[in-house]
Formats: structure tokens, C-alpha cells, sequence
């Protein structure tokens, strides 16, 4: 099992940044693709951006130039460096790993979820 716990959410004011990482622990060796979700107030989870185990990245088209997702495999980190926040993409950000690639397909785990707020 892979556990993964979220940090560096909060308030920002429109136009800001934030920075999310996630850690991973447990059956490290298994984890090929993580990625960054988010879920705003009464809308489905999406998918905002993921990365292989070998770095290759890929982003929704509403953060493409904005959000960059990076990794560590050495320290077992992903990280989300998010730029230029909109107040709609105020949310709960949920770190995911999975044992495939991409996203959506073998043994997933998430982490809790942390919040962003963006006011406007």
C-alpha cells in the first residue's frame, strides 16, 4: 500500500501562487504515475496534471503555462508549484499515485485532499 499526505494549501489572493507537495511512503517501488486532482464545491473531481515515473508531464488546458508539476523519486515527492490562481479553481487538491501510467488505470492511492482558496 502507498500512503500520500498533502501539504502547503491555504488562502491566496487572485493572481497569487501556492505550492502543494505531497509525500509518499509505503510500497514506494510500485508507484508509477502521480498526479495533482482537484474538486471544486458541487463539481466532479478533475484531473489538473500528472507525471511518469521518468518525468514526462502532462496538464489540464485550463493550468497549461501556469501550474507546474515536478518530482522527486529520490525523497518520494511530487509537487505542484501553481501560478496566477484563479478564484475558480478554488477546491480540494488531492495528491494520487498509481502503480500505471497514466492516471486512471492500475492500483491508485490518494492522499486526504488540502484545501485552496483563492479570493477575488
Amino acid at each position: 500500500q502507498v500512503q500520500l499526505v498533502e501539504s502547503g494549501g491555504g488562502l491566496v489572493q487572485s493572481g497569487g501562487s501556492l505550492r502543494l507537495s505531497c509525500a509518499a511512503s509505503g510500497s514506494i517501488s510500485s508507484i508509477n504515475a502521480m498526479a495533482w486532482y482537484r474538486q471544486a464545491p458541487e463539481k466532479q473531481r478533475e484531473l489538473v496534471a500528472d507525471i511518469s515515473r521518468g518525468g514526462r508531464a502532462d496538464y489540464a488546458d485550463s493550468v497549461k503555462g501556469r501550474f507546474t508539476i515536478s518530482r522527486d523519486n529520490a525523497k518520494n515527492t511530487v509537487s505542484l508549484q501553481m501560478n496566477s490562481l484563479k478564484p475558480e479553481e478554488t477546491g480540494v487538491y488531492y495528491c494520487y499515485a498509481t502503480t500505471a501510467y497514466p492516471p486512471g488505470w492500475g492500483v491508485a492511492a490518494w492522499g486526504q485532499g488540502t484545501q485552496v482558496t483563492v479570493s477575488s
